[in-house]
């Protein structure tokens, strides 16, 4: 087919600077607009990002000329929004009731009734919720959102889990790269030979994202699964890649080996597993007892994999487990890339 073309909103931040390298030479979409804060409208891309990743910038994109983020300046069928929350607040609603589909790494609508909260290896169904939201708003485009970075893992693994055992509690801490801050991010001087304890929002959107995703979809509206989470979130000196110590209570407690092999298992049916950027695989269990690391581990299935070790039986609950996922990418720019192939094959574009 004819490559789609697509819009990045916040191109120069990290996430943004994701969306161009994963969009470089990818088989469905084409960029043709880069929109960018004030600061850098006008520039090329090469002049106004300071490109942090450790590839080479792509060459169709560092003579493009930055846009306003404005609503005049976007028009292609798919936009991929990695703004702040406060500017995504009003802005996507605006470029979907302009008829694009805004595929978006921001907060602001997450949890809306009628917005899809999307991890198509976990809730691909609910991107139907589309139907919902255009009769409702009566716009022809569309907003769906992936959640945040550190739930993305998680989320995954507690749905193998459920599948088979049914997750009941979970207890989550999370060690968080210092690229899901963004840049310039956290201070050199504060996260140096330290670990910070606090990360503004964060607990709160792992405790209630998962409950969403892995919630049902019913006459038009999502019913949140019943599954308790207490969340501790962290930020610790790694540059990319998001950890979480997890330990799950299951109405069946299976013994680890028993979760091992549900959790190697997890597959996903092959018109999903065919998307260009489909895990491969969805899950990666690493039986060292030292595995998985960041550094060793975070590009696994080219950054789309969820990477879980460290299997065992739990003294409180039933198991306990390490995650590992990109956040940046698996956890970001990724996520709405696929989440997008999602919804052409679904159909779903205006």
């Amino acid at each position: 087919m004819e490559p789609i073309p697509v819009a990045i909103l916040g191109a120069t931040g990290a996430v943004g600077q994701r969306f161009v390298q994963l969009l470089d030479h990818h088989p469905w979409f084409k960029v043709t607009t880069l929109c960018a804060s004030d600061r850098s409208v006008g520039k090329t891309y090469v002049e106004g990002c300071r490109w942090l990743l450790d590839s080479p910038m792509p060459e169709w994109a560092r003579d493009m000329i930055l846009q306003p983020t404005v609503l005049e300046a976007v028009n292609e069928p798919i936009v991929f929004s990695a703004l702040p929350a406060e500017v995504a607040q009003d802005l996507e609603p605006a470029l979907a009731e302009k008829g694009c589909v805004v595929c978006s790494n921001a907060s602001a609508h997450r949890m809306d009734e009628d917005v899809p909260l999307l991890l198509p290896e976990v809730n691909a169904e609910h991107v139907e919720l589309i139907h919902q939201q255009r009769q409702r708003r009566g716009w022809r485009g569309a907003i769906v959102t992936n959640p945040n970075c550190t739930s993305t893992g998680m989320t995954i693994v507690l749905k193998a889990l459920d599948q088979v055992f049914g997750v009941k509690r979970a207890i989550a801490v999370s060690l968080q790269a210092l690229s899901g801050a963004g840049y310039p991010g956290v201070a050199s001087l504060d996260i140096v030979d330290n670990v910070i304890p606090f990360i503004r929002g964060e607990e709160e959107k792992v405790s209630l994202e998962p409950r969403k995703m892995l919630g049902t979809l019913k006459n038009g509206h999502i019913e949140y699964h019943p599954l308790t989470i207490s969340a501790q979130t962290n930020r610790v000196a790694v540059l990319d890649g998001h950890m979480v110590c997890l330990n799950v209570e299951c109405e069946t407690r299976p013994s680890p080996e028993e979760a091992i092999q549900v959790l190697e298992a997890f597959a996903l049916p092959d018109w999903l597993a065919n998307l260009p950027s489909s895990p491969r695989p969805p899950i990666m269990v690493r039986r060292e007892n030292d595995r998985p690391q960041p550094r060793l581990d975070r590009m696994t299935g080219r950054g789309m994999s969820t990477i879980v070790g460290r299997v065992r039986a739990d003294e409180v609950l039933d198991l306990k487990m390490v995650v590992l996922s990109h956040n940046t990418i698996r956890g970001a720019a990724g996520a709405s890339i696929y989440n997008a192939e999602l919804i052409v094959q679904k159909g779903l574009l205006p």
